[in-house]
């Protein structure tokens, strides 16, 4: 019974196990066991979903929950069970007392008003007057009172009236039988449904093996040649390709094998005459001929031996005149080609023919995955997949399967055919075959009477044996006389290499060539067991040959595990080697627990022979433990202690170190001998999903300490020195792009070891202290500029420290800077932890404190500023006037301006780095231009940034043909009316007659409306489908008016053979007057005469059926669409467990949906023939009845018996429930009859239900997303990512630009603010140019990032275009003077403080001397830096070194390429450098270039140091302290 608290306890459930039949009880506890939880409850939502289906109301059908005896905690099985009865077998009573349950308190004593007042509303949405009468006396009445109000009222509520007056619908059985897709196809193949189950999962492997996710040409060629001759691999792909449409689905992959394997031997022959009939004529001819000869001689001479090739009458035979030889005998009609019947006569009475229909046999069982019918004929055909094999010779990259002696030797003796005495000996029924001799085979046993030690035996493969004699020879040893050519020779150790042999005929596989009498062993043992039929073998089991594995880490590799080394494993006596394809085979057809896959490497050991590994390398793979994230410190002090708390040596100031990260075995993984290191990390990151540049490899030694880093990735695992069970750590960077060890080395004052000394001098990396790889970067891109390298390497910086400088930093940046270039260049270490210059840059500026991510470009802006300031000559800074141009000529104004500049600064960064720009504004009033000339130490390109959206749009046509993809490019802002107009001028369709659809998956989400602003799809695709044309309506005729007139009908045969869609095409074209009058349908007006909307896309009335931000509310799914409906593809999903018949065959919906024009005048059968319209691409036509038959399996044509293989039935938006009937009906949808009727607007969403037969054996799936593209899609993605030079850069930095509002200009002649334009042009070019490329842009109030693709010159790059044009005879006007020059600088020490003399005070000869020399002979420097490009002098700049920016804006990761002067490129990513070639370097994601120019002498920048003393001042005490406390671990 129920449980003594449940509602229905009233209904013992004993009764309910009498009325339920058994097979409905035990299906019912089956389903209930699937969705039920641990504690045997099923919960309300299940309840809903699996019991009574999407279609009955939430309301409705928590009441019944409630009813049955639901709580919050669940539902048991008895009650489900009980209350399932009374609701299908139950009498009234049973089922009056179920509704009392319903709305009655917990008890069961009472039905409350308040309560029952609120379930009502709660499911139905309305209370019912009759509900007064039930409560006109009191708020609370009894079940007997409940009785007798409900009977009077049986129609009070929907409940009431669906269970006491509406008939029952749904039972607990359904005897429909819907076919299922494995009845269908076993129907019309020679295959069983276990055979189609298991070839569809074969199948899906296959798939999933495919490049292009389809089984394709390549897939198939990958996967059966060899062993089938390549020639007649593509033939053989058609073959089975049954539609010519690239591809094999699962339908024609079980026919094409039922075709081959398991049809009758005429279907069989016809199958192998398709493969040979390339052109598909019907015939062959000659080439076709000699191209099956040569491919049936092929596949012979593989399947023969080598002794028996001799006796073999095809053997050497050209296959020409074999061509020639079929022609002449079964060529009737003397046409030079032989049909289908003159070739399945050839086959009779020649066997050649019959090798192929073998091979397509082992090809469908091994490769495919069709399970045998027989045991004996698995045996066959393991085993001639075997003998083959056993001819080859071992190649590089094979692998071959373990299987334990024990375990073959009981399969064997399961397959062999049964033995039985003929003529007084033993046979196996075969009889013999080649001139009266056998080649029999034998396994051999673990048995070797005859000799000493198992090693001794020829026949076996030993482990740990190396055997020097060819394969070769063992093959030419017939009829038992099998003596080794060489003498295995015992190994020198115990973990040498393994076997070195390949698997020759007469050793292979544990195969022995032997006498054609049987031998005494075999005789007798088959004697003992004649009266006993062999077991079958369980799963395979090769426990035996592994060591025990009490690890509980995971391994990431598939090698089984490790073969034992305690023993010698010998081959023959403790295990046999197979293929892959015959491994899978057999443990899919017995189950295996352990697999041991072993590849054949090239052993250096061997000269490179090939060789099989038995024993990789296993190795422990370990990984940090994850800490927590530190907090970013806001103190500058908590900025070094949050880089790890390390402690600089250069004191020797103890600190408390952070603890060592702690390292755990995290997985175990083997890799053979050969595998390089790039392999090992490729693997770990499809394994693990790691990005590859988040992650590197240790190697530990014995102590935790010696830990080496495998970057080498060209070196394989032998070379690296990995050994057995060797522990590999697997650093993976922190989120600040730390190195976990390098942090905790750096802590302890000691260097990771990474092979300490670089390869070259410079080649050294920099440690990322959290975050600081845009400072890395730039750094290392400043480094590599080798003028300034010198400069510092050689101490000239000491000589120059300005320690005065208000505006520098003491000194101490430069000074900072100086120790980590030597460092960098001293050759001593790969990789320099820069803490020092780290510090002192967050000393002075507090913006790069912290680990967030800055600006690379920001912070080597600062980098030259302070480099530029400390190292300063200039220590008292005159005041400088600006003066306006005024008129002036260019030349005066540009040398005045540079003249003015240099007289403060003046530096080795000035020298280097700083070039001069002119900038011009034209007041818009006045037209007065000012001019004038600034320094710059980097060109800041801008990019332009992405304002339009590329959106591709995929148009269905009224006539069926296959969609096009249109690619659009809009911009932003635009609206769906906008895309209208763009996609008509490119599919020439009216605007008018585009509706856009937004599609996810099966159904319709959206229909944006014009106004509608045009946004990218997240997860969807964007459809438009074309709408009939609008017509001016037509009058009536008076058959129409009469509704007699006659409607055009498609037959039988049309719609099978494909052929219907003219009658179709021409309703379409004829517009509204055969298919439609409108297609907006509005209320008549009074005198009934109807009117049309001309512009029915413009405005639907249901715009969205998901709530967007344009359309918050949905329509309701009652309400119509205008002039047209939505139809939707639905397919049957039978269920083996189920609680009610309506649940036995569930909905489900696929395919993309169809847009159904559809007006007043509509027909049923117009929408029928519309929707064949659309579909028929995707049903493969049935055969003409003309034509001959099939060659596979007969497919079912008119016997199916419809004229459309669909129906459709009017549907709710969702597509699972009627839109006409009630819930209680639990009707799927009612049919649409396919007849002449106008078609009843009661719904805006057809179902297409498929025929179960014709969708599963007629429906091609794959061709339900096939569209061509159009040429404007791939001209809109090109336009989308297409990238822009770097001379489009310096075009549009140049180009002048039109000031804004916000940008006014105060002119000095209008004495206001006026509109103005500028525009830029470089005048002086520094001898090292530094291009910044502005990726960072603000715009509309958001900082975004440009990715953008720019090409630049590595070499040979002139800017010398984009230099403000100079008078013609300019070099005669410089008449100002080179402060460079004067006094040469040595003047400094006459001018108190170091201060430029003033000209002023320079005796008047001296100053006309100095002038002259000016004009006639600049100083060195200037020269070197002239910017007037000639013939023999042009200005031309080589790449010295970037910075490239990959990622987000905020995060992302800087890496710099740079130029050593070995004039090798290098690679510095943090702490790795790694050498790299022009083509490895990421250009694409550039962000800072470094130029040097050409033909410079870089020397002449160098100070004169003679007479001067360097400056070897040590930071101050105060800074250093304040940098050791922050280096404490606070």
């Amino acid at each position: 019974m129920g449980g003594k608290e449940s509602k229905l306890q009233y209904f013992p459930f004993e009764e309910a196990c009498r009325r339920m039949k058994e097979m409905e009880m035990k299906r019912s506890k089956d389903a209930f066991k699937r969705v039920a939880t641990l504690g045997g409850q099923m919960s309300d939502i299940v309840f809903s979903r699996e019991v009574l289906g999407d279609g009955v109301p939430d309301g409705i059908a928590n009441l019944l929950y409630r009813g049955f005896g639901g709580t919050s905690k669940g539902l048991s099985l008895k009650d489900l069970l009980c209350g399932l009865v009374i609701l299908t077998k139950g009498s009234v009573e049973e089922k009056i007392k179920l509704l009392f349950g319903m709305y009655a308190d917990d008890s069961y004593s009472y039905v409350q008003k308040d309560e029952m007042d609120r379930l009502v509303l709660e499911s139905e949405g309305q209370v019912s007057s009759a509900l007064s009468d039930l409560f006109q006396e009191n708020d609370q009445v009894t079940f007997d009172y409940f009785r007798v109000w409900v009977k009077a009222h049986p129609d009070a509520t929907e409940m009431t009236k669906w269970l006491l007056m509406e008939p029952m619908t749904v039972s607990l059985s359904d005897d429909t039988d819907t076919p299922t897709f494995y009845q269908t196809l076993a129907g019309v193949t020679h295959l069983e449904e276990t055979d189609i189950s298991e070839l569809e999962k074969r199948y899906w492997i296959l798939k999933s093996q495919s490049k292009s996710g389809k089984f394709d040409l390549d897939t198939f060629k990958d996967m059966v040649c060899p062993p089938v001759p390549e020639a007649i691999c593509e033939s053989l792909f058609h073959a089975f390709d049954e539609n010519q449409d690239n591809h094999i689905d699962f339908k024609e992959m079980a026919c094409g094998i039922s075709a081959c394997c398991r049809g009758p031997g005429t279907e069989r022959q016809k199958f192998c005459f398709k493969v040979f009939d390339v052109n598909h004529d019907g015939k062959l001819c000659e080439a076709e001929l000699v191209q099956m000869v040569e491919a049936l001689l092929k596949i012979q001479e593989e399947k023969q031996a080598t002794h028996s090739l001799e006796c073999d009458p095809f053997y050497k035979m050209d296959p020409s005149t074999v061509a020639q030889e079929i022609l002449a005998s079964h060529d009737s009609d003397k046409d030079g080609c032989i049909t289908q019947a003159e070739y399945l006569v050839w086959t009779v009475n020649n066997a050649l023919a019959d090798n192929f229909l073998e091979l397509l046999s082992q090809i469908c069982h091994l490769v495919m995955g069709l399970k045998p019918q027989s045991k004996e004929e698995e045996g066959e055909i393991i085993k001639q997949w075997l003998q083959r094999e056993s001819k080859k010779a071992f190649e590089v990259g094979q692998v071959w399967y373990l299987i334990s002696m024990g375990w073959w030797n009981c399969w064997n003796e399961y397959v062999a055919p049964p033995m039985h005495l003929a003529n007084g000996r033993l046979d196996n029924g075969e009889g013999d075959r080649m001139n009266g001799t056998e080649t029999l085979h034998k396994i051999t046993k673990s048995k070797h009477s005859s000799k000493a030690l198992p090693w001794d035996d020829d026949s076996v493969i030993i482990v740990n044996m190396i055997t020097k004699g060819k394969n070769s020879e063992f093959s030419t040893q017939l009829n038992g006389n099998l003596k080794s050519s060489t003498i295995p020779q015992r190994s020198q150790s115990a973990c040498s290499s393994p076997i070195k042999t390949c698997l020759s005929a007469s050793e292979s596989n544990g195969f022995t060539n032997i006498s054609p009498g049987p031998s005494p062993k075999l005789r007798k043992k088959g004697l003992q067991q004649t009266g006993s039929l062999p077991v079958k073998p369980g799963p395979i089991d090769n426990s035996n040959l592994i060591t025990p594995n009490n690890s509980k880490v995971v391994s990431l590799t598939a090698e089984g595990g490790r073969l034992r080394r305690d023993t010698m494993l010998v081959r023959g006596k403790d295990f046999e080697l197979v293929p892959e394809v015959i491994w899978r085979a057999l443990s899919t057809w017995y189950g295996g627990n352990i697999a041991l896959p072993r590849t054949v490497i090239a052993s250096k050991n061997n000269n490179g022979n090939p060789e099989l590994e038995l024993y990789p390398v296993t190795v422990k793979l370990l990984r940090h433990q994850i800490v927590p994230q530190r907090p970013t410190p806001t103190s500058f002090t908590g900025v070094m202690s949050g880089i790890g708390g390390m402690a600089l040596s250069m004191t020797n100031y103890v600190s408390n170190a952070p603890p060592i990260p702690r390292r755990y075995v995290a997985f175990t993984a083997t890799f053979s001998k050969q595998h390089t290191i790039q392999q090992i990390y490729e693997f770990l990151c499809t394994k693990v999903r790691f990005v590859r540049e988040d992650i590197r490899l240790w190697k530990i030694g014995n102590k935790e300490d010696n830990m080496t880093l495998l970057e080498d990735e060209s070196m394989t695992v032998e070379e690296c020195g990995v050994e057995e069970n060797q522990s590999i750590l697997i650093e993976v960077r922190n989120k600040d792009l730390t190195w976990p060890e390098e942090i905790s080395q750096l802590a302890k004052n000691k260097t990771c070891r990474k092979e300490q000394v670089p390869t070259h001098k410079g080649a050294t990396g920099l440690n990322n202290l959290g975050n600081t790889c845009f400072m890395n970067a730039a750094v290392q891109c400043v480094s590599n500029t080798w003028p300034l390298t010198q400069y510092f390497i050689g101490g000239l910086h000491l000589f120059e420290l300005n320690r005065s400088n208000p505006l520098g930093m003491k000194g101490h940046i430069a000074q900072r800077y100086g120790e980590l270039v030597k460092d960098l260049w001293s050759g001593t270490s790969k990789t320099i932890a820069p803490l020092k210059l780290r510090w002192t840059i967050g000393k002075y500026a507090p913006r790069f404190n912290g680990f967030q991510q800055h600006d690379s470009q920001e912070l080597l802006s600062f980098l030259l500023d302070g480099l530029h300031e400390d190292l300063n000559r200039v220590h008292v800074k005159p005041y400088v006037e600006l003066k306006d141009s005024d008129g002036r000529e260019d030349e005066v104004v540009a040398e005045e301006a540079w003249e003015n500049h240099l007289r403060r600064n003046q530096s080795i960064i000035v020298d280097l780095f700083h070039g001069q720009l002119k900038s011009q504004v034209r007041c818009k009033e006045c037209g007065n231009l000012s001019v004038r000339f600034d320094p710059f130490n980097y060109l800041s390109l801008p990019l332009p940034m992405d304002s339009c959206i590329h959106l591709e749009v995929i148009v269905t046509r009224l006539d069926g043909s296959v969609p096009i993809k249109y690619g659009i490019r809009l911009n932003m802002d635009e609206k769906y009316k906008v895309l209208k107009k763009e996609l008509s001028q490119l599919t020439s369709i009216p605007v008018d007659q585009i509706l856009f659809v937004e599609i996810m998956g099966p159904i319709v989400k959206a229909l944006p409306q014009d106004n509608h602003m045009v946004k990218t799809l997240v997860g969807g695709v964007l459809y438009a489908y074309e709408l009939p044309p609008h017509e001016d309506i037509k009058p009536m005729t008076i058959e129409e008016e009469k509704g007699t007139a006659l409607k055009n009908s498609v037959g039988l045969n049309d719609i099978q053979r494909g052929l219907a869609t003219k009658k179709m095409q021409q309703k379409l074209e004829n517009g509204p007057a055969s298919m439609s009058s409108s297609l907006t349908v509005e209320d008549s007006s009074a005198n009934n005469t109807p009117t049309h909307s001309r512009h029915p896309s413009d405005v639907p009335t249901m715009g969205s059926l998901q709530p967007t931000p344009e359309n918050p509310t949905p329509k309701a799914s009652s309400e119509l669409f205008s002039g047209f409906i939505i139809g939707v593809h639905r397919k049957m999903n039978l269920m083996d467990v189920y609680f009610l018949s309506s649940q036995k065959a569930r909905p489900g919906l696929f395919g993309t949906p169809i847009i159904l024009p559809c007006v007043e005048d509509t027909t049923n059968q117009d929408l029928y023939q519309f929707v064949w319209t659309q579909v028929s691409r995707l049903v493969s036509p049935l055969p003409p009845s003309e034509t001959k038959t099939a060659n596979h399996a007969q497919d079912c044509d008119d016997s199916l018996g419809y004229e459309y293989p669909f129906t459709l039935k009017v549907v709710k938006k969702d597509g699972f429930s009627c839109a006409w009937c009630p819930w209680y009906r639990f009707c799927r949808g009612c049919r649409v009859e396919c007849n002449a009727e106008d078609f009843d607007f009661g719904s805006s969403f057809l179902a297409i239900d498929w025929e179960p037969t014709a969708l599963h054996l007629r429906y091609q799936t794959a061709l339900e997303r096939l569209y061509e593209d159009h040429e404007s899609v791939e001209d809109s993605r090109r336009k989308q990512t297409e990238p822009i030079n770097l001379d489009t850069c310096l075009h549009a930095f140049t180009t002048e630009e039109e000031l804004g509002e916000d940008e006014l200009y105060y002119c000095s002649k209008c004495k206001k603010h006026c509109l103005a334009s500028k525009k830029l042009d470089i005048w002086r070019l520094p001898p090292i140019l530094i291009v910044n490329l502005k990726r960072f842009q603000f715009l509309n109030g958001r900082w975004v990032k440009s990715h953008k693709i720019v090409n630049f010159p590595v070499e040979d790059f002139d800017p010398s275009n984009y230099l403000a044009p100079r008078a013609p005879s300019s070099d005669s006007k410089q008449c100002v003077t080179c402060v460079c020059q004067n006094d040469k600088s040595a003047d400094i020490e006459l001018v108190p403080n170091g201060d430029i003399p003033n000209h002023t005070e320079v005796h008047e000869d001296e100053e006309m001397k100095s002038s002259e020399g000016s004009k006639s002979n600049p100083c060195k420097k200037c020269q070197l830096t002239q910017n007037i490009p000639t013939a023999e002098n042009p200005i031309k700049y080589n790449l010295s070194s970037m910075s490239c920016h990959t990622g987000i804006l905020g995060g992302g990761h800087y890496v710099c390429y740079a130029k050593n002067p070995n004039q090798k490129w290098y690679c510095y990513n943090d702490s790795s450098c790694k050498e790299c070639s022009e083509e490895q370097m990421d250009c694409n994601s550039a962000y800072i270039l470094f130029y040097e120019r050409q033909n410079i002498d870089f020397s002449q920048f160098m100070p004169d140091i003679e007479g001067k003393e360097p400056d070897l001042q040590e930071i101050d005490d105060e800074f250093e302290s304040d940098l050791k406390k922050a280096c404490v671990l606070q």
